[in-house]
């Protein structure tokens, strides 16, 4: 399987994968400890109303997902906020409109919708470079954002209202994180789908959370949980292709790999427990 790596596609699809790593295990964290992981879930599926959306009026379907996810993602928060309306009742609303329309826009499209499944599944082997650098940004923007805002993060990711006592701009720093989540799964898209991509931005997240209860040790080891599932996954499938003659996804077996990594590390983690209790 080393020989994947002479190939310039496996090469950039490895990279897309690294740098989406990096924006998943600190945004998936933040998700993961504010109990707002079914968001992910319903910004990305409301991504294929846009998807849709650019199949109809012939541009890429890749920015509509954008311009979608990130409308969707500012109006729950702004529904939820002041409308008090529940996250979760938003959330199933955005999830099955956002589909809704996609499959309209997409019936209404002339002709054939080419590369529709990669839409829903990925493609994570047929990333352009342009793709590398969008993803490479991404990374940029979460990771000096994180930094700069760790504190205020923090706090509101655990205690929304005392975070608001002590004068966090709760309002400001909740619509970011909604429009980085939305950028995030924009970026997920084009590696395991719209309707995979809820589960690589959690899976690592809830993995390392077993492990430490810091905050910024989580967003480290879900970083690598990333990355290993997603180099994993990648090289499974190239094997796999080879050896079945035949071609495997590579989007549902990077969330495989995950979710097996994730059963076995709540089996090492009852273990190690068990054992300092003894």
């Amino acid at each position: 399987m080393m020989d994947a790596l002479q190939e310039p596609f496996f090469l950039r699809a490895l990279l897309a994968g690294l740098l989406a790593a990096v924006a998943c295990g600190i945004v998936g964290t933040l998700i993961v400890v504010r109990q707002i992981a079914s968001i992910s879930g319903g910004l990305s599926h409301a991504a294929f109303g846009g998807v849709g959306l650019g199949y109809l009026l012939r541009f890429d379907p890749l920015l509509g997902a954008a311009l979608f996810s990130l409308g969707c993602g500012l109006g729950i928060g702004a529904a939820y906020r002041h409308q008090r309306t529940g996250l979760d009742t938003l959330i199933a609303m955005v999830w099955s409109i956002g589909m809704a329309l996609g499959m309209v826009f997409i019936a209404l499209s002339p002709g054939y919708a080419p590369d529709l499944m990669s839409y829903l599944f990925g493609s994570i082997l047929f990333v352009p470079t342009s793709f590398i650098a969008i993803a490479a940004g991404l990374d940029v923007v979460v990771v000096v954002a994180t930094v700069l805002l760790y504190r205020r993060l923090q706090a509101i990711t655990f205690d929304e209202e005392f975070a608001a006592v002590l004068g966090v701009p709760v309002g400001p720093l909740f619509y970011g994180l909604l429009a980085v989540i939305a950028l995030t799964v924009v970026v997920l898209i084009r590696i395991v789908g719209v309707i995979l991509a809820i589960a690589l931005l959690t899976i690592p997240a809830a993995t390392a959370r077993q492990w430490s209860d810091d905050l910024r040790v989580v967003m480290l080891i879900a970083i690598g949980i990333g990355a290993l599932c997603t180099t994993a996954g990648l090289f499974l499938s190239y094997g796999l292709s080879a050896r079945l003659e035949m071609n495997m996804p590579t989007g549902p077996l990077i969330i495989l790999v995950a979710a097996t990594v994730y059963g076995l590390s709540v089996i090492a983690s009852r273990l190690r427990h068990g054992r300092e209790k003894v």
